[in-house]
């Protein structure tokens, strides 16, 4: 990161001196991810949940990408080439994340996981 988030209160910013610890941080507590537009990080950040989750390592949690035009290229090549043609991952494994275009549909998806599961998020 070259800065901070401007909307994060400076007493809750956290610099980490090892990228794996932040990693680990930012999975270990999270009860949802919101992926917007990105890059190496983005999806670095993005398989490492969907990985932990797929090898049940961690607890399912939303996983919410944002913009159908940016991520469909990505998903197309999943389907055609990770699930149809190499077999490398199951038909359930398209089922840990959902694609929104809104942020009302991003609330929606975390909003009815946690019904779903009778759970609540602690914010």
């Amino acid at each position: 990161e070259q800065h901070s988030n401007l909307f994060i209160d400076s007493d809750k910013n956290i610099n980490f001196d090892f990228f794996f610890v932040r990693k680990v941080m930012f999975v270990k507590y999270a009860q949802g991810f919101v992926v917007l537009p990105g890059g190496f990080g983005t999806l670095d950040e993005l398989f490492e949940a969907l990985t932990l989750i797929q090898t049940k390592k961690i607890g399912r949690f939303p996983i919410v990408l944002v913009g159908h035009s940016y991520w469909s290229g990505l998903m197309d090549w999943i389907k055609s080439t990770m699930l149809e043609e190499e077999n490398n991952i199951n038909p359930e494994d398209l089922k840990l994340f959902s694609i929104v275009d809104t942020a009302e549909e991003a609330v929606h998806v975390i909003d009815e996981f946690y019904a779903k599961y009778l759970l609540k998020p602690n914010f």
